[in-house]
C-alpha cells in the first residue's frame, strides 16, 4: 500500500521497449530545420543539446495518448482556483508547494567546458545514451503527477527542484503525458557550480503569478557552487517569495565543511531580510536540498527556524521538519540513518497569519511506495538512478517533499 509521512498509491512503471520500437518513429521531424546530430540509442536525435523525444513505442504510447487526453480533458474541467469546503462549511482555498532533487539530470551531450558531464554521456562512464535519459525523464514526470491530491487536483502549484544541468531537460519532464495538461511553466538560471547543476523552479500559471526573478552568488566559499534563485510572485493573489536552494555538499565530512552551509544560510536569511524590507507583508519560503537536518547550524542558528511555530517571528522561520525527522522520517538514507535534507521553511507571517491569508498546515515526505527500492541493503530507501555503478532504472536518490497552505475566502 502506498504511503505518505505526514507532520499533521503503488504505480505500474513503464519501460522503454527498443525492439518494438519502429525505425521510422525513430526520425526527425521532416520540418524541423535545424542541425541534427545523432546520438547512440535507436537512431535518436538530439536538438538544441538534448535528446530528440523518444519513438511512439517507448514508452507504451497507447496508453500514454490515452492518458493525456484524460489528463487534458480533466484540466479543462478543473477549478481556476484551489477550493473546498471545510467541515464547518467555509470555503478553504489550498496550495502545494513541493520540492525535488531530481538526481543528475544530465542530457547526453558533452558541452560542460570543464568536461564534468563527460560520465553522462553516451561513450562515458556511466553510458548515458537517450534510453536512460528518457526513462529518468519519464520516471520524474510519473513521480510528480502523484503530487495531486483532492484538494489540489492538478498537482503543487509550485515545484523546486535541484540538480538539473539546464531548462532543456526541466522542460522535457515539463512535456511529458503524465503533467503536460497541468502547463507548468519554467524558471531557470545557469549557476557557476563546476559540476554544471542548477537549481530551478516550476510553476502552474493557474494559481502563481510571476512577478520578479533574481539569483545570487554564495561567494563566502572557496569554490563554485549553485546559485540561490529567488522567485517572487502572486500565489492566487496573494505575494509570497520562494528561495530555491541546493546548499553545499559535505564533501570532506560533515563539520569540515559546515561553515559552508552555515555561509548558504546566512544568504538566504539576507536574502529574506531584503524582501521585508520592500513588503514587509510577504510571505517567505527558503526551499531546497540544503545538506543538513533542521537541527544541524546551518537550519537551526544561521537561518532561525525554529521547531516550534508558537512565538516565531512574523520576519523569523518554521521549520515543521524537525519533529518529522525526529520520528524517523527522512528524505534519503546511508547506513541505515535517515536525514532529511530536503527542506521546505516557511517565515512566520504563513503561521500566525490572520485565516484569511495563507497558513502552513501540513507538511509531508511523499515517500510513495513505488520510489522505494525494494532489493538488497536499500530495501525502503529511495530508488535511485544508478546504485554502485549499476544502472537500477530508478527516480531519485531523495524523495520529494511537499506542504500545503490553505486560507479560508469568505466568513
Amino acid at each position: 500500500m502506498t504511503s505518505t509521512a505526514s507532520s499533521t498509491a503503488s504505480a505500474k512503471r513503464l519501460h522503454p521497449d527498443k525492439k518494438n520500437a519502429p525505425r521510422s518513429a525513430c526520425l526527425p521531424n521532416p520540418q524541423t530545420k535545424k542541425i541534427l546530430h545523432k546520438i547512440n540509442f535507436c537512431h535518436t536525435f538530439v536538438e538544441h543539446n538534448r535528446p530528440y523525444p523518444p519513438p511512439l513505442g517507448f514508452f507504451i504510447m497507447k496508453k500514454t495518448i490515452l492518458f493525456a487526453i484524460i489528463a487534458l480533458v480533466a484540466t479543462a474541467l478543473a477549478p481556476t482556483s484551489l477550493q473546498a469546503q471545510s467541515s464547518s462549511g467555509r470555503q478553504v482555498q489550498v496550495a502545494g508547494i513541493a520540492f525535488y532533487n531530481f538526481e543528475n539530470l544530465f542530457d547526453t551531450i558533452p558541452n560542460n567546458p570543464l568536461g564534468r558531464d563527460e560520465e553522462f554521456t553516451p561513450k562515458g562512464q556511466r553510458q548515458w545514451d537517450g534510453r536512460k535519459y528518457w526513462l529518468k525523464v519519464h520516471n520524474l514526470a510519473y513521480a510528480i503527477s502523484q503530487f495531486k491530491t483532492k484538494t489540489t487536483p492538478l498537482g503543487p502549484a509550485i515545484i523546486g527542484v535541484s540538480e538539473i544541468e539546464n531548462r532543456s531537460v526541466m522542460e522535457d519532464v515539463a512535456n511529458q503525458p503524465e503533467i503536460k495538461a497541468w502547463n507548468l511553466q519554467i524558471v531557470h538560471h545557469d549557476s557557476p557550480d563546476k559540476r554544471g547543476v542548477d537549481v530551478g523552479l516550476m510553476y502552474n500559471p493557474r494559481y502563481f503569478k510571476l512577478e520578479n526573478v533574481t539569483n545570487h552568488t554564495l561567494t563566502a566559499v572557496p569554490f563554485a557552487t549553485r546559485d540561490q534563485m529567488c522567485v517572487v510572485g502572486q500565489l492566487l493573489g496573494q505575494r509570497i517569495a520562494v528561495i530555491v536552494n541546493h546548499w553545499p555538499s559535505r564533501l570532506g565530512g560533515q563539520e569540515q565543511s559546515e561553515p559552508n552551509r552555515i555561509a548558504a544560510a546566512e544568504l538566504s536569511k539576507h536574502i529574506a531580510d531584503s524582501l521585508w524590507t520592500v513588503d514587509p507583508n510577504m510571505g517567505v519560503i527558503v526551499m531546497g536540498d540544503l545538506n543538513d537536518d533542521p537541527m544541524d547550524k546551518s537550519c537551526a542558528v544561521a537561518l532561525g527556524a525554529k521547531r516550534k511555530a508558537d512565538g516565531v517571528d512574523a520576519h523569523g522561520f518554521y521549520n515543521p521538519w524537525w519533529d518529522i525527522l525526529e520520528r524517523g522520517i527522512g528524505t534519503l538514507a546511508y547506513k541505515s540513518q535517515w536525514n532529511l535534507f530536503d527542506q521546505i521553511i516557511v517565515s512566520g507571517n504563513l503561521v500566525g497569519a490572520p485565516d484569511n491569508r495563507w497558513n502552513l498546515y501540513e507538511a509531508k515526505v511523499l515517500n510513495f511506495d513505488f520510489l522505494k527500492d525494494t532489493e538488497g541493503n536499500r530495501v525502503g530507501y529511495p530508488k535511485r538512478t544508478y546504485s554502485a555503478g549499476s544502472f537500477l532504472g530508478g527516480y531519485s536518490d531523495h524523495f520529494p517533499t511537499e506542504i500545503f497552505l490553505r486560507r479560508y475566502v469568505n466568513k
